[in-house]
């Protein structure tokens, strides 16, 4: 098996159209099977009006397919602290994931402060 019970990932959900609701969950794997996960964690969904990611506070049990080619998975570092995570910008104004602590992902690769 590819992932494993316990590992944190950030999973983007790809939209088919570009008005499509831009939605993000970051959480720790509960139980993998062949074709799916179950992770608890948090869901991000993108405002438009502040042009941010808005995290929901409560947390989320959500089952993904993984032979869905509409989500992408990005396994997290071990350390990384959940509860923390945000988004920002760094110096050169690219959107970054952050715990505040050692964990930093950058996901500009979809354009800048989009």
């Amino acid at each position: 098996m590819i992932l494993s019970k316990g590992e944190k990932i950030f999973v983007v959900t790809r939209g088919s159209y570009e008005r499509d609701i831009r939605r993000h969950f970051i959480g720790e794997i509960l139980e993998v099977s062949a074709v799916a996960i179950k992770v608890q964690g948090y869901v991000f969904v993108f405002d438009e009006t502040n042009n941010d990611f808005k995290r929901y506070e409560k947390l989320r049990t959500c089952i993904f397919s993984l032979i869905d080619a509409g989500i992408v998975v990005t396994v997290l570092p071990e350390e990384s602290i959940l509860e923390e995570i945000r988004y920002t910008f760094d110096d050169e104004n690219r959107r970054i994931l952050t715990d505040g602590k050692s964990f930093k992902l950058n996901v500009s690769e979809f354009g800048r402060n989009r």
